[in-house]
């Protein structure tokens, strides 16, 4: 194992952590492997987290959520990083575009570790519904959906919450810290899940065609059709 990969394995250690003190020099740097380490995780992580989501349907659907969740991901981290930097900059952070784009970046690392850790628990909720998806297929499908949104909401909470002591420690003031943590766990939670659905379906319908993307993405939005499965599996459940 070369030095700079086990340093990086190190990192990923006090990422988890929190362990500010040690996190705030590495926004300065400007050596690549860091970030692009960030990314392989992102990519590992999220891409077996979405194949066990998809495999539900079929195995084809799995190939097809593995390369879109990551996807899902990067654009989020994308989108958020001028959004977010603005954001800082207005709320009084100081922080550069490059070092906003690299704190959001491992956010999501953190993200990416707590899902990867989470796909067994992905594969026992589908092999406790898969006996059930002939007999109620709608049913047990916005079960499944809501599960899953149960799973990567917490994640992306727990991330966020866990670079609290950062931004903490960055600001020197903990209520700006929370201000900026409550901003940016909003919009990276509003991009996310609207990219999700433009993306989807990550899930999809057993005995139905596997498909790569709705037809009709814009008819809709991910609030209202969450909402719609909410209700119809506590309407089966009355």
């Amino acid at each position: 194992m070369t030095k700079e990969r086990k340093t990086c394995i190190h990192r990923l250690v006090v990422l988890c952590r929190g362990e500010a003190k040690q996190i705030i020099p590495w926004l300065e740097e400007k050596n690549p492997v860091w970030p692009a380490f960030c990314c392989m995780v992102i990519v590992g992580g999220c891409g077996l987290y979405g194949a066990s989501v998809g495999l539900w349907q079929a195995p084809l659907q799995a190939f097809y959520a593995g390369i879109k969740f990551p996807l899902v991901i990067f654009l989020t981290i994308l989108g958020n990083s001028g959004l977010n930097g603005m954001l800082a900059q207005v709320l009084g952070l100081g922080l550069t575009l490059r070092q906003t784009s690299l704190a959001i970046l491992m956010s999501f690392v953190i993200v990416a570790l707590i899902l990867g850790a989470a796909v067994p628990i992905a594969l026992f909720a589908l092999y406790n519904c898969s006996s059930s998806a002939s007999a109620g297929a709608g049913t047990t499908y916005s079960g499944i959906l809501l599960i899953h949104i149960l799973i990567i909401a917490y994640a992306g909470v727990m991330a966020n919450i866990r670079l609290f002591g950062f931004l903490k420690k960055l600001t020197g003031n903990r209520s700006l810290a929370r201000r900026i943590l409550i901003v940016w766990l909003a919009t990276n939670m509003f991009l996310g899940t609207q990219l999700s659905w433009l993306l989807s379906p990550f899930v999809g319908l057993p005995h139905v065609r596997v498909i790569f993307l709705q037809e009709h993405p814009f008819e809709r939005n991910f609030f209202e059709y969450a909402f719609e499965r909410a209700i119809n599996l506590i309407y089966e459940f009355l």
